[in-house]
């Protein structure tokens, strides 16, 4: 397995490099915030709120954070909508659809096993 990706632009990454880009959208991915968030938005658009509430335990500032990293990578967009107040909608991308299966299984698997994890303790 080679271990040479650059940060240029080419056909063969590899997340075990040191350089390769795919780091950060891994990063970006495995953050327990973004793969709920993702999981969040699978059924459609979704409002600020409505995510604070079904993300139980995230401060505003952390969503804030998490959504603005997801918009820069391309897997959330953000739509707002003329009104008083503002109506800001929030929801996956094509890009962001792709990424939510993977994302599922994970939660699914930790759901399932999480107490065989903790059992001996």
């Amino acid at each position: 397995m080679s271990r040479n990706c650059d940060t240029g632009s080419h056909d063969k990454h590899d997340v075990y490099a040191a350089l390769c880009p795919c780091r950060n959208l891994l990063e970006l991915l495995a953050n327990k915030w973004s793969a709920l968030a993702i999981g969040a938005m699978e059924d459609g658009p979704v409002r600020f709120g409505a995510l604070q509430r079904v993300l139980q335990g995230v401060s505003p500032k952390v969503l804030t954070q998490t959504l603005r990293r997801l918009e820069e990578a391309g897997l959330v967009s953000r739509t707002v909508y003329p009104a008083v107040p503002p109506h800001v909608e929030y929801a996956l991308t094509e890009l962001g659809h792709s990424a939510a299966e993977p994302l599922a299984h994970m939660r699914d698997w930790a759901e399932r096993n999480v107490d065989l994890l903790y059992a001996g303790q």
